[in-house]
């Protein structure tokens, strides 16, 4: 792929990239290896860790539109700076966690971070990337916190072998070398919503009803996204007997981003249905676990999740640059943080339904029942989204708002 654009993308673009790779390092080493930590050392079910996953990602999103449009009314810089530290102390505090309502406080701190760094960052990345070659930076992004997953994966299965502790620890670390990095070397940015109270800000978001019911829809994919999180790991380790296997598989999705996403970016680059290329993306995702149901091997999972990866390269870089054609410009953080619902909602019941269902579809004797959930969902995303993009036109032209003042 031609890299011409890399010459045009800011330093401060190039700054973010750098930070964003940093967070999915620390970030990645600790979610999935927090999950076998609960379920083994602490021994709690597979749902009650879910319950635990899902206040972490409750508490980020659900407060992520608040989040939003502070950043948009008081500056990008000053939230991201303060959500990367609370973050940082979350997490490093799993490591002192000895009873349960311990955990819960963590979730909610490591969450909380999230609502304020969030929105802000992506915001911040819509707002001084320039449009031309928005879509390639965010294809880069996620090539970019792949590649921190295959790092993290190596940190987190060395460090899982002597004491989770350092797990938590390491990935507080890295949070708080983030908060330094931002305070230091991030230019501020001006916060862009100088005509809006903050209850109209959200008011102006709410009302906009093709935006909400994007963000209804997104709820589905997010349901099978968090599955990365909860019952993979779960079900490579039951599988192979392995927790090594858990890493390598985890590795091996982040590689197949690595080595395919600015490819795949750059094949679907003349398709402008982007409603329709995120319902593709996520039908891939589906048929790559409902696959799991007949996967007996190490290699058979393998090859179902290059199908989930695959189905991501398609869906992300779509994902992010959808946002803010729905935005006007001075409402950008708010529409990412009002976005956060979806995977609020959806991320959180996949969680905790996932995990559910999955200790049932084990009790019952009937391994194919989570997995043929996600099919079905996957089935209803792709289907609702060519529906909306049908109804409404191509969003990449017909939505204009971006380039409101």
């Amino acid at each position: 792929m031609k890299w011409e654009w890399w010459r045009e993308t800011p330093f401060s673009v190039k700054l973010l990239l750098s930070t964003s790779f940093m967070m999915n390092m620390g970030f990645y080493a600790l979610i999935p290896y927090l999950t076998l930590y609960l379920t083994g050392s602490i021994g709690w079910t597979l749902a009650m860790a879910g319950i635990v996953l899902s206040v972490r990602q409750f508490s980020q999103q659900g407060l992520a539109f608040i989040g939003g449009v502070i950043a948009d009314a008081f500056g990008y810089k000053g939230a991201m700076f303060l959500g990367l530290g609370v973050r940082a102390v979350g997490f490093a505090m799993f490591a002192f966690c000895t009873e349960t309502w311990h955990f819960f406080v963590a979730a909610i701190l490591s969450g909380l971070g999230g609502a304020l760094f969030e929105p802000a960052c992506s915001a911040a990345y819509a707002i001084i990337t320039p449009e031309a070659i928005r879509k390639e930076v965010f294809s880069l992004r996620n090539v970019l916190g792949n590649i921190a997953v295959v790092g993290s994966q190596i940190v987190g299965t060395a460090l899982s072998a002597i004491d989770f502790t350092y797990i938590s620890l390491f990935a507080g670390a890295v949070f708080g070398v983030n908060t330094i990095v931002i305070f230091f070397l991030f230019p501020p940015i001006r916060a862009t919503n100088t005509r809006h109270s903050i209850w109209e800000s959200m008011s102006t978001v709410v009302k906009d009803k093709l935006f909400v019911r994007y963000t209804f829809i997104l709820m589905g994919y997010y349901y099978l996204n968090m599955q990365v999180f909860l019952t993979i790991p779960l079900f490579v380790e039951n599988v192979t007997h392995s927790k090594v296997n858990v890493g390598i598989v985890l590795s091996a999705l982040s590689l197949f981003v690595i080595l395919f996403q600015m490819k795949v970016t750059q094949l679907l680059e003349s398709y402008q249905q982007r409603l329709t290329l995120i319902g593709i993306g996520t039908l891939f995702m589906s048929v790559g676990l409902f696959l799991f149901t007949f996967a007996d091997s190490l290699w058979l999972i393998l090859l179902d999740v290059f199908l989930f990866a695959l189905g991501t390269m398609i869906a992300v870089p779509n994902l992010v640059d959808v946002v803010p054609r729905f935005a006007p410009k001075d409402l950008v953080g708010a529409y990412y943080g009002f976005n956060g619902y979806s995977i609020a909602i959806g991320g959180s019941f996949g969680q905790i339904a996932g995990g559910w269902v999955y200790d049932v579809g084990l009790r019952l004797q009937s391994p194919w029942l989570p997995w043929t959930i996600c099919l079905v969902i996957g089935f209803w995303v792709a289907w609702m989204l060519h529906r909306m993009e049908q109804q409404t036109g191509q969003i990449g032209n017909d939505l204009k708002k971006i380039a409101r003042s």
